[in-house]
């Protein structure tokens, strides 16, 4: 049997798909794997916030399509990529254990966050850590950063930038934890829906795929999961709105926190829901409801209502 992987081209793409052929191949060495990378619209967009060009769809959409087409068998995606609602045809049919989903801290002179002098450009381009940020230090001047993690590591040196603050999951899969400064904790950056973990996604109908990977699928990191996507899924939540969410298990039940902010920051609604394994999904959307009535619904159809005026579309809003 030969299983085609689709993957994204890029550095970090590559190494995650390269952990998961590296397993399949130690677990029956008659599997043969090919990896196909294709390029998504979100790779071909470079100078733009993903803000402002479309829905998190832009790093999946072709990959899904030729999954669809049948032109690969399964694709690795970083699941923080992947919206909530899936093509009816597909599914993430395996999630591995998930790695470090924190968010971390690269400056020039060592200095954490905290230490930072007044006004210093710190670089990122995502609405939910620039709102973070500026919710902890509004002094902080926000610079757009986009790129895979070496370019903007390389502009951390190059351009007028003093920080920047990437995901820890990718630093380590490349390699880079030496360069970090700082692990934020959660209270103060609550990391992005799915970060630090794998999506492998399958066509509902190939059953024997499924079967020959089940291996990979890491229960409780799929729980934790599963709450984390349905609390997405009830907020509408994709690249246009600060929108965070982690859950874990603490004390034998599942630990749910999310929030939702204004880009600056000056509003942020947070809270967390506790509930057993099997009611994953419900905590999810048990957070969502209790986050909009606490006033998180007016910064939803604030922004939604700007992208709708200003004629954007999404690739795939999730509702």
């Amino acid at each position: 049997m030969v299983i085609r992987i689709g993957t994204r081209a890029s550095q970090l793409a590559l190494a995650q798909t390269r952990w998961v052929v590296d397993r399949i191949s130690a677990r029956d060495p008659d599997i043969g794997v090919d990896v196909i990378k294709i390029r998504t619209r979100g790779d071909r967009i470079l100078g733009k916030p993903l803000s402002t060009i479309g829905g998190k769809g832009l790093f999946v959409k072709e990959i899904e399509q030729a999954l669809i087409r049948r032109e690969i068998d399964v694709a690795v995606h970083s699941l923080k990529d992947v919206p909530a609602e899936l093509p009816d045809k597909l599914y993430i049919g395996i999630i591995p254990e998930r790695e470090d989903p924190h968010d971390v801290v690269i400056s020039k002179d060592n200095r954490p966050l905290e230490d930072l002098l007044e006004d210093s450009p710190i670089g990122t381009s995502s609405l939910r850590r620039s709102a973070q940020l500026l919710h902890f230090r509004p002094d902080l001047k926000i610079v757009p950063l986009r790129g895979n993690l070496g370019t903007r590591i390389r502009k951390l040196h190059t351009a007028d930038i003093h920080a920047i603050v990437v995901a820890a999951a990718g630093l380590k899969r490349l390699g880079y934890e030496d360069r970090i400064t700082q692990f934020l904790p959660f209270d103060l950056m609550l990391p992005a829906i799915g970060q630090g973990a794998l999506g492998l996604e399958l066509r509902q109908d190939d059953h024997e795929t499924r079967d020959r990977l089940a291996f990979l699928d890491h229960y409780p990191t799929r729980v934790a999961l599963e709450a984390e996507r349905s609390f997405l899924m009830g907020l509408r939540g994709g690249c246009q709105v600060p929108v965070a969410g982690y859950a874990r298990f603490e004390d034998g039940a599942l630990r749910l926190e999310g929030l939702v902010a204004n880009s600056d920051g000056s509003t942020i609604f947070r809270d967390l829901v506790f509930g057993p394994a099997e009611n994953a999904w419900e905590l999810g959307a048990t957070l969502a409801r209790k986050l909009l009535d606490a006033g998180a619904s007016k910064i939803l159809d604030e922004i939604y209502g700007k992208w709708s005026t200003n004629g954007a579309t999404g690739e795939r809003l999730e509702r």
